[in-house]
């Protein structure tokens, strides 16, 4: 299979960019190493990639680390532009890499990836969707990492972290791209993005009335392509860096290792 990792920029105003003097997230050094680095390092050393792509919106971004010039160099990454959003880019990196095997995608700000998270996503995917999606379970993440400030959503009686782990099968997943840029399109009109969702699935969800399966059965039906969900009871695949809490956390993990 192929990879996909979205590195674009948050603007000028990013606070870790800015704090850590960057351009891009992305280039964020933990425990010394770029994350855009890490992430990198833990595709290729899982078994079965082909090929890597960065998208971002400046090649030389990428080009200005030593490692990631060489294998640039040597045609085991390619960097594909980003657009003005994370669907948008998807979108346009969906007509760039043909999808004749499956493409697994992640962000750049994922340090606390690992070959082996990346295997077990992969090999719990559902053979029978279109695109399949990393949710790791609250409780697990809580436990492993008390205290950490993580965004959890409740499914049904469960409550999952996203992990920012997507498994592309077919090019039906066209179809997810376009209706996640719609969704963004309204992202500062929640009655519209309400509406766009439907009023009574979202009451559901808040009343804890659909499960996951529910969930992404109905989210399908929305976007016109099968998407399944997959339980990955690994707490740091759901670690990323948003904010200097979360690289606060990585830091520490990383020292632990050490």
């Amino acid at each position: 299979m192929n990879a996909l990792i979205l590195a674009g920029s948050r603007g000028p105003d990013d606070p870790l960019a800015k704090a850590a003097n960057v351009s891009h997230k992305a280039l964020l050094p933990v425990a010394g190493v770029p994350m855009l680095l890490r992430v990198v390092e833990a595709l290729r050393a899982m078994p079965g990639i082909a090929r890597i792509y960065v998208c971002i919106e400046n090649e030389r971004v990428v080009l200005q680390v030593p490692a990631l010039e060489a294998l640039h160099r040597d045609r085991a990454l390619e960097i594909l532009p980003a657009a003005d959003s994370p669907a948008t880019s998807v979108a346009a990196a969906l007509r760039h890499i043909e999808l004749t095997q499956p493409l697994l995608v992640t962000t750049g700000d994922h340090p606390l990836l690992t070959p082996a998270i990346l295997q077990r996503f992969v090999d719990s995917a559902p053979k029978d969707c279109d695109l399949a999606v990393a949710l790791a379970p609250a409780d697990i993440v809580a436990a492993t990492y008390p205290g950490a400030v993580r965004t959890f959503y409740r499914l049904g009686k469960q409550r999952f972290s996203g992990c920012n782990l997507f498994l592309v099968r077919s090019s039906n997943v066209e179809h997810v791209a376009n209706f996640w840029r719609r969704m963004e399109t309204h992202r500062k009109r929640p009655l519209r993005l309400i509406w766009e969702i439907g009023p009574l699935a979202l009451i559901k969800v808040l009343l804890g009335l659909m499960d996951a399966d529910q969930a992404f059965a109905y989210l399908s039906k929305k976007a016109g392509a099968i998407i399944r969900h997959v339980e990955l009871p690994v707490a740091e695949a759901a670690v990323d860096v948003d904010k200097p809490a979360d690289l606060e956390l990585v830091e520490r993990i990383f020292a632990s290792r050490a």
